[in-house]
């Protein structure tokens, strides 16, 4: 068997050369000269704060050196493909740090033997230089049940350490509250991965044999054994079995889960096709929702790889809001991607994923499901409608219900979806009345375009929730920030509480008057959630 080919110009050069790729290609960092160590450009912006050095092997780019950046790390130091760098390099980043105006340096460090020690030995080097210097170990790997006196491997966990703890660095916070805060996170953050093939590094043979139709669940980034193998089976069992193995409690290393809000990593290790990463993305999302967890942000990509091995990784992490305050703050780091901080709707995504038979019956129960949640909710939402208004949201929207569930007694529901939507825009315009049967029939009708006879996949279905939120805004004068029923999602709703009504009747009442959730953001809501519902129970 030959060694695999790879694109490479040589064996002995392609670390470096890929280092001067990362510099020619991003203006932000610079190479220390005569060693593997990537810095940030404007050293000069570290005096006084916290200084964050990371690194490890090559092999796992685009970690360390692409999280470089303000924001994220002052400096990476790279050694070998999967060796861990020499003390002499990891030191001379610490000094140039220091040398820099640095109050402080923060080592943040996989749990492998190699790394512990080298930057062990640099730290200790370089407190005898009068360097103020602490080190973090990241230990997330949720794969074993009995870890070994080693403990638990670091692995893609490793990166939301950069980004939270560079985040409280940019603040100004001191290296001890840094410490102790990215401390306390890790206890809330586990990773699992899973391999399809093995990778090898340049001029080796493959790291390990996988025979062709196996999985191996559990491994490290270098190759290192897992946990079990087994034949692959589809994305979504796959993604069950990882998650339901990371939040085990009979396991020493296992992620306690409720209904806490968690941060995704979907993590490329190497070779996944974009589709094979879209579609797992979708799994664990919908799997860690099934247990109650609220995914808050989403990240799906390659961000620690292991060269070409055909598999990924996930890496969860519970949050809160300071959390993700942290986690939103800004970075000029190269290979952080730019997400989202609004919750997204996944009943937008449930819709295109169950929406692909017959769309007939999936749209009838829906709409069933709909109108009765709101026919439940009717003596609430008149409750709540009390307070700022007078007092009959509950019976507008009981007799858009009504009115729906009488047409379907006596009509099929249309395989088009825009053709059901102009017929629902028709139903409570005509019979829900009101300023709230008008901005649904604008809503209805602004969005039935744009799901028409074959087209109702997931970029149509955000076209249309789009279009049809804009007419409601532009017709209607308010905004999502405003107390009003555009504050559409569940949490949004519980928001309007805190908010200021300047659109709608509300907005004639005075504001120390009106403190409970908007009676129409409730509704909106509840119909979401219905639809939601509903889809799940049509897998």
């Amino acid at each position: 068997m030959e060694p695999q080919k790879k694109l490479i110009n040589s064996v002995d050069s392609c670390v470096d050369e890929a280092l001067c790729g990362l510099i020619r290609a991003n203006a932000g960092l610079s190479l220390l000269q005569g060693h593997r160590v990537v810095l940030r450009s404007d050293l000069d912006n570290l005096r006084g704060k916290v200084a964050l050095l990371s690194g490890g092997g090559s092999g796992h780019e685009p970690a360390h050196g692409g999280y470089v950046g303000a924001g994220m790390l002052s400096a990476a130091v790279a050694g070998g493909v999967f060796a861990s760098p020499p003390p002499a390099s990891i030191l001379a980043a610490i000094m140039s740090l220091h040398n820099a105006g640095a109050s402080g340096i923060l080592l943040i460090v996989k749990n492998y033997t190699g790394d512990r020690l080298n930057f062990g030995l640099a730290a200790e080097q370089a407190r005898n230089h009068g360097v103020t210097v602490d080190m973090v170990i990241v230990a997330e790997d949720c794969a074993f049940d009995r870890p070994s006196k080693a403990g638990r491997r670091g692995l893609c966990g490793t990166i939301f350490i950069h980004k939270l703890a560079g985040a409280l660095a940019e603040e100004g916070s001191s290296l001890d509250q840094i410490v102790a805060k990215v401390t306390e996170v890790l206890k809330g953050i586990g990773t699992l991965g899973v391999s399809l093939s093995p990778c090898s590094v340049p001029g080796c043979l493959p790291s390990f044999n996988l025979p062709p139709g196996d999985m191996e669940l559990g491994l490290g980034i270098h190759g290192e054994p897992g946990i079990k193998r087994s034949k692959v089976a589809s994305a979504d069992e796959v993604v069950k079995t990882m998650i339901d193995h990371m939040t085990n409690p009979d396991s020493q290393s296992y992620l306690p889960l409720k209904s806490d809000s968690v941060v995704l990593c979907v993590n490329n290790l190497g070779a996944l096709s974009c589709l094979e990463m879209a579609v797992v993305t979708r799994a664990a999302i919908i799997c860690l929702e099934n247990l109650g967890a609220v995914v808050a942000r989403v990240m799906s990509g390659s961000f620690m790889t292991s060269l070409e091995m055909a598999g990924m990784s996930l890496t969860v992490m519970r949050a809160n809001e300071e959390i993700l305050r942290l986690f939103d703050a800004k970075t000029a780091a190269p290979a952080w991607p730019n997400l989202s901080t609004a919750r997204v709707l996944h009943v937008i995504l449930l819709v295109c994923f169950f929406l692909l038979g017959p769309l007939s019956p999936v749209m009838r129960k829906s709409l069933e499901r709909v109108c009765s949640t709101l026919l439940e909710k009717q003596e609430e939402l008149n409750s709540l409608d009390r307070a700022a208004g007078d007092g009959d949201c509950g019976n507008t929207h009981a007799q858009a219900a009504r009115a729906i569930q009488e047409w379907l007694q006596d009509h099929v529901v249309p395989g088009c979806p825009g053709k059901l939507l102009s017929v629902l825009a028709g139903l409570v315009q005509e019979k829900m009345g009101g300023s709230s049967g008008a901005l649904y029939s604008l809503f209805l009708t602004a969005a039935a375009g744009h799901v028409t006879e074959g087209r109702s996949n997931a970029a149509a279905w955000a076209s249309a929730m789009h279009a049809g939120t804009q007419a409601m805004r532009r017709y209607g004068g308010a905004d999502p920030g405003d107390r009003t029923m555009v504050r559409k999602a569940a949490s949004g709703a519980e928001e309007t509480r805190n908010l200021t009504a300047r659109a709608g009747r509300a907005s004639y009442i005075a504001a120390e008057r009106v403190t409970l959730p908007d009676p129409g953001a409730v509704a909106v809501a509840a119909i979401l959630r219905a639809v939601q519902e509903s889809l799940e129970g049509q897998k």
